[in-house]
């Protein structure tokens, strides 16, 4: 069976930037299982797996605009510490993460992440850590199947076969 819309795809993989640096990869003996065609991974990569079957060893290399977006500096802002709720106040260190408001799109939520501190502001940014760079991907795909009506009613994969209890 071919990678292609509403198939559950199992793979291993390893991504790295283009200067070398390795972001991710798939832990032995736990390949990354989604449901192609339903945007749950990059556009990109989906792009590249489609048409494909087990035992096919790909690898792409994904520009920003199909992998995370381009790097938007309007989304890297100064807030105040004192615009954050009392209680999350002492949770805000590098790496700490939250939803709230696109600064130029109202009504759209978007997570942001925490940077740095400078004594009372909090530098965040909006951006995916990998935005505006260029991904290399190294899959090897080890299964693709039918998903279950199940699983498409669910939107997600399942366990093996497609069984799986909420």
């Amino acid at each position: 069976m071919m990678v292609g819309k509403d198939t559950i795809v199992s793979m291993n993989y390893q991504v790295a930037t283009s200067d070398g640096e390795q972001v991710d990869q798939s832990v032995e003996g736990q390949p990354l299982v989604y449901l192609h065609g339903h945007g749950q991974i990059i556009p990109g990569l989906e792009g590249a797996l489609a048409g494909k079957s087990a035992g096919a060893h790909v690898e792409a290399e994904l520009t920003p605009d199909v992998a995370y977006g381009a790097y938007d500096p309007e989304l890297d802002l100064r807030v105040g510490k004192d615009a954050f709720p009392k209680d999350v106040q002492p949770k805000l260190e590098p790496g700490f993460r939250f939803m709230a408001e696109h600064p130029g799109k109202p009504g759209e939520n978007l997570l942001f992440t925490v940077n740095r501190l400078e004594e009372d502001d909090v530098l965040v940014s909006g951006n995916h850590p990998l935005a505006g760079k260029t991904l290399h991907f190294k899959i090897e795909i080890l299964e693709v199947r039918k998903a279950s009506s199940e699983e498409l009613a669910h939107g997600h994969a399942h366990g093996a076969g497609g069984h799986h209890h909420h």
